[in-house]
């Protein structure tokens, strides 16, 4: 047997009905700290040094993140093709 459940709520009265916390204030701090951080860059390069800075483990991380979505993706669709774009 299958059943379906369709919520219609927002975000917002999902987040509520789940319990989750409200950190609507801290992604506010973040991403105008980022946008200042980023009005500072004046190249290419200073930027990719910044973006190396806000991710984990630098660039091994990103390596590590892009291998476990390819990994992931494979599996999803099969071993040997690709999603299609």
């Amino acid at each position: 047997m299958k059943v379906n459940v369709e919520f219609d709520c927002s975000p917002e009265e999902a987040r509520r009905f789940l319990g989750l916390p409200d950190v609507s204030k801290a992604n506010e701090f973040y991403v105008d700290a980022l946008i200042n951080t980023m009005k500072g860059t004046g190249n290419l390069e200073q930027l990719q040094d910044m973006i190396k800075q806000f991710t984990p483990m630098g660039e091994f991380g990103m390596k590590m993140f892009q291998q476990m979505m390819e990994t992931g993706a494979l599996a999803a669709f099969g071993k040997g093709s690709k999603p299609s774009n």
